[in-house]
């Protein structure tokens, strides 16, 4: 039995293939269930004790060498199915997944193209701000209450330096240092100190626009944010309601009609068919003083909005955290938009 096994071994170790067939068939003839090491096991329990030490390390090489062999012709068979493949110009490549934009930079974008048809055009200022930009500049002097509107994230190593709150900052620092004409718009991200949920976040983004110049009205206001209610949306009507904002006078909550026909609208609406999209006003004079514009001579306005509130709409998305989760199912659904 010994110099059985001895062959096989002898068998095995000059044994090679490179066809699949043969290669199973060696697996088969030694590892089967009615195999050769099967059918020594077997003869095994039939074996002298005094016998079975040595027989049974003679078994266990054999059945060492035949999965060492197939190891070994896997592998060189695996190179040569790889080798072959690189050299088939025929064959069909790897495909690639192309990502898509991000449903918030898409509607940024589109919101940037609209406006710089107009003459618009897009300025950029830090994330970081000093307390001067942000608040005390846009009207809002320590302790004023409409500071208590915008919970805001402080830097500790420096009380007077805050996370902005909104890119009306961008706007004090363009108009400090150019002269009117001024036709600009500040998207960017801001920052809230607020609890996240489906409809908030300590992080969202803003795009607002400033237009100063001589004899500008709030007609004209109206006029620009129709043009743009007509453009994203293609809904012209809007309403304009009375509200509060400590750095335009008057200021307004703009509303575009949505409409009433399907059940979506009637929900997202609340049944009056009304959506409120953006705020607005005309920049308070004092604002202007302070960057150093004369507001005797010059006018203008200033508009605002939350890109996410934007998107939501459009894509009727119910959670914002959707935006930043990085979900790769719902970034898919985005790859054919531009």
């Amino acid at each position: 039995m010994i110099e059985d096994i001895k062959n096989y071994l002898e068998e095995v170790k000059e044994f090679t293939s490179q066809k699949v067939e043969d290669i199973e068939q060696f697996r088969v003839k030694y590892l089967g269930k009615k195999g050769i090491l099967n059918d020594l096991f077997l003869k095994f329990k039939e074996v002298p004790n005094e016998e079975k030490k040595e027989l049974g390390q003679q078994i266990n090489n054999l059945k060492q060498a035949v999965n060492q062999k197939l190891e070994i012709l896997k592998e060189t068979l695996k190179d040569q199915n790889t080798s072959e493949a690189e050299s088939d110009l025929t064959r069909p490549g790897i495909s690639l997944n192309l990502g898509s934009r991000h449903p918030v930079n898409i509607v940024k974008n589109r919101i940037i193209n609209i406006f710089k048809k107009i003459g618009f055009s897009v300025v950029d200022g830090p994330e970081i701000e000093d307390d001067w930009h942000n608040f005390t500049a846009l009207n809002m002097s320590e302790y004023h209450p409409a500071r208590d509107m915008q919970d805001t994230f402080f830097i500790e190593k420096d009380p007077d330096m805050v996370l902005r709150t909104h890119t009306s900052s961008v706007q004090i620092r363009y108009m400090e240092q150019n002269t009117p004409p001024i036709r600009i718009l500040s998207p960017g991200r801001v920052y809230r100190n607020e609890d996240i949920s489906a409809r908030s976040h300590c992080m969202f983004h803003q795009i607002e626009g400033l237009y100063i110049d001589t004899h500008v009205s709030f007609a004209d206001l109206k006029q620009t944010l129709q043009y743009f209610t007509s453009e994203l949306f293609g809904k012209s009507e809007i309403r304009m309601r009375p509200s509060y904002f400590p750095f335009t006078e008057p200021s307004a909550e703009v509303d575009v009609y949505w409409g009433l026909e399907t059940e979506t609208d009637y929900r997202i609406t609340k049944g009056t068919g009304w959506l409120e999209i953006l705020g607005c006003g005309m920049v308070d004079p004092n604002v202007l003083k302070n960057a150093g514009i004369d507001s005797e001579k010059y006018s203008g306005f200033a508009f605002g909005m939350g890109i996410e509130r934007i998107v939501m709409l459009m894509y009727q998305i119910g959670d914002i955290r959707m935006f930043t989760e990085n979900d790769i199912r719902v970034l898919q659904q985005f790859s054919n938009e531009f």
